[in-house]
């Protein structure tokens, strides 16, 4: 009987296999497979509960100490040239695989509630479940070429789920917005792989290294182009990961319905970018100046994403921004040359970040029941407050991530966040030291959404706030007719129903209990995915060192939780005055997102349209008029020259005779 490795490349096979069931079934006979709402569900579900049972039964056999899989096909042959596929299964990616399929197929089950009176049920299921056989396939591919080509996919399906409701421009823009910046990356990461392919004969991730030193050992490949290589190569995760300045279509993307936000926040697309760099240690790591690179664009990432979650009052976007800064912190322990600490905190930011994006629907669920479906309405915290008393599930699940994230012991954010901090004390202290300061950021932006959501008297039914929050975003005043399926506004929310609150649940006990995985003492994390560094962890670990920095760190997040508590749940502080008031320039930089979407708009969108408008006017005066010209003149030509086609011999003679006539005199000049 085969072993669950040599059977890992089910793991995407069974979603694809559902998805492409369910897609042809919609191309073929529409109306009746959209009348299969719950059948189709449970299928979809079913084929990713499957994969998950798979992936567990994966993830078993790594930790009983069994070694990597490969199993390779030839799939293109010419002359000496060989290209192998197949797949690929280690502790890393037993992990991964572990991680999105869990998170999968709670958010599938949250859909089924959140989705319910959606007219695009089914294929939301089906994009779900394409989705996450594309990020499946992308773990367990062997070599870089494969990882591409699911690359690809993975961000093809975040465009058909970012623009979900097409019929929104907001969905629709956002939907390009994504497309366009991560295909800057992608173009990036191609060439990266073409050089490095042309430099090393191989896309194999441990031949690629080892042969990369030696080419730039026997100089036959400079430094500096090794370098370049893998910076290009660096650019994919760069967009797909939101790090600076490739980060701007993550926030956009919560256009798309709240599920998918979860699911590309917690466990795929931007989960993509940093397993990717993961995978590509044995090539960055030769390359201190690589390195430098990477934890330089984490740190940005990571202070720039927590100053602007700062001033957001979209619940979501404050949410979008958080990620941001928390897949910076990944990217710093990666260039710190700490990939186990970087992914622990990509496994525990996934529990509570998924669980926070979930909480976060549940609140505009109910809070479309009261201000109807207008996402400028049901996602600002303007016309939130108050819903802890009506909503006790997702108030106190919200909570817990927010405790999870800000650091707080014994929660999953601490040991996470706290190891990566450590590795950058040790490597750049200089980064150390924003990434400390932003952690003190982070819970104060965190318990501000909390306050601002849960605590307090409900706001929802402030009908002035209402108007001006349109007039604020350019629409006309609300008509106050019920929601898009005929049921009229409740006078307050309402908790959820047990599809969307036992995820919720679920994900509650993880971001609670598996950062205990990863005790630098004894880190069972680290002993799977690298025994030597978890022996070395072990060994060297002293509570002289670990005590200040972690007891520094659990100081900082108490003081911006403190502030926190001060501004918006007792109101001792005023913000606004003490803050906004006295630097007006500060607080519109960081509420106009570091102006950074406006220079995009002015350097490439707008500079794009003007080099798009010289082009025609190139076309339609020079080009269009050599073609006029050239029509102009057969046209006048040939009216000219009708005038000779008489019929008449005897003209035709004259004619020839004077030709020959003009050829004797050109010719006894010329002589």
């Amino acid at each position: 009987m085969p072993s669950p490795a040599e059977l890992a490349w089910l793991i995407p096979v069974l979603p694809l296999a559902g998805a492409c069931l369910v897609g042809l079934g919609l191309i073929s006979f529409n109306r009746t497979i959209n009348r299969l709402r719950k059948p189709v569900a449970l299928l979809l579900i079913s084929c990713v509960g499957a994969a998950a049972v798979l992936s567990y039964a994966v993830l078993a056999q790594q930790l009983a100490g069994a070694g990597a899989t490969e199993v390779l096909f030839n799939w293109a042959s010419a002359g000496t040239f060989n290209l192998q596929m197949g797949f690929r299964v280690d502790a890393l990616g037993a992990v991964m695989l572990a991680l999105v399929t869990t998170i999968a197929v709670l958010v599938m089950v949250y859909s089924d509630g959140y989705m319910a009176h959606d007219k695009g049920y089914v294929r939301f299921f089906t994009y779900l479940a394409l989705f996450s056989s594309s990020m499946l396939g992308l773990i367990i591919s062997p070599n870089l070429l494969e990882i591409y080509v699911f690359w690809e996919l993975v961000g093809m399906c975040s465009y058909l789920l970012v623009g979900f409701w097409y019929d929104r421009d907001g969905a629709a823009n956002a939907a390009q917005k994504a497309f366009v910046v991560n295909r800057v990356g992608d173009f990036g990461l191609l060439l990266g792989i073409l050089g490095l392919f042309w430099a090393t004969g191989s896309f194999g991730f441990e031949e690629i290294g080892s042969r990369l030193q030696e080419a730039v050992a026997g100089g036959s490949l400079s430094n500096a182009a090794a370098i370049l290589l893998c910076l290009l190569v660096f650019m994919g995760p760069m967009a797909k990961s939101a790090q600076f300045p490739l980060h701007v279509w993550l926030p956009d993307a919560m256009e798309g319905p709240t599920p998918i936000s979860a699911l590309i926040h917690a466990a795929t697309m931007v989960a993509a970018g940093v397993f990717l760099v993961a995978r590509l240690q044995p090539v960055y790591v030769p390359f201190p100046q690589v390195q430098v690179v990477i934890a330089v664009v984490g740190t940005i990432t990571l202070f720039l994403g927590a100053s602007i979650a700062l001033t957001q009052m979209d619940l979501k976007k404050g949410l979008a921004y958080s990620t941001v800064s928390q897949l910076g912190y990944m990217m710093l322990a990666m260039g710190c040359g700490a990939p186990v600490a970087g992914m622990f905190h990509l496994v525990t930011h996934a529990f509570f970040k998924a669980m926070l994006f979930l909480c976060s629907g549940s609140v505009i669920h109910a809070m479309e029941d009261v201000v109807g479906h207008e996402p400028v309405l049901a996602q600002d915290m303007r016309l939130m407050g108050g819903l802890r008393k009506f909503m006790p599930i997702t108030s106190t699940t919200f909570f817990i991530g927010c405790l999870a994230i800000s650091g707080i012991p014994p929660l999953a954010g601490f040991w996470s966040k706290d190891e990566i901090l450590g590795q950058a004390f040790g490597s750049f202290p200089l980064l150390w030291a924003a990434g400390f300061i932003t952690a003190g950021m982070t819970a104060f932006y965190m318990f501000r959404l909390y306050f601002l959501t849960f605590e307090g008297s409900f706001r929802g039914t402030d009908k002035t706030v209402q108007a001006q929050l349109l007039a604020a975003a350019g629409k006309g005043a609300a008509e106050d007719h019920g929601d898009d399926h005929g049921h009229s506004h409740a006078d307050h929310p309402h908790e959820s129903g047990w599809q969307m609150a036992m995820p919720l649940a679920v994900l509650a006990v993880p971001s609670v209990l598996i950062g205990l995985l990863g005790t630098p003492w004894n880190s069972r994390f680290a002993r799977l995915l690298n025994p030597e560094e978890a022996a070395h962890m072990a060994q060297h670990f002293s509570w002289g060192e670990f005590l200040p920095l972690a007891g520094a760190s659990v100081a900082v997040s108490l003081v911006g939780i403190s502030v926190s508590v001060l501004a918006y749940a007792l109101h001792k502080i005023d913000l606004g005055t003490a803050v906004a008031a006295r630097f007006p320039a500060l607080d519109a930089f960081l509420a106009n997102k570091w102006y950074l979407d406006a220079i995009n708009d002015k350097l490439f969108v707008q500079g794009s349209r003007k080099l798009a408008r010289q082009v025609l006017e190139v076309d339609s005066k020079v080009v269009d008029g050599v073609v006029n010209l050239t029509g102009l003149v057969t046209l006048g030509s040939g009216e000219g020259l009708k005038y000779l086609e008489t019929g008449r011999a005897q003209f035709y003679a004259l004619i020839v005779f004077g030709g020959v006539i003009a050829l004797v005199v050109l010719f006894g000049a010329l002589g």
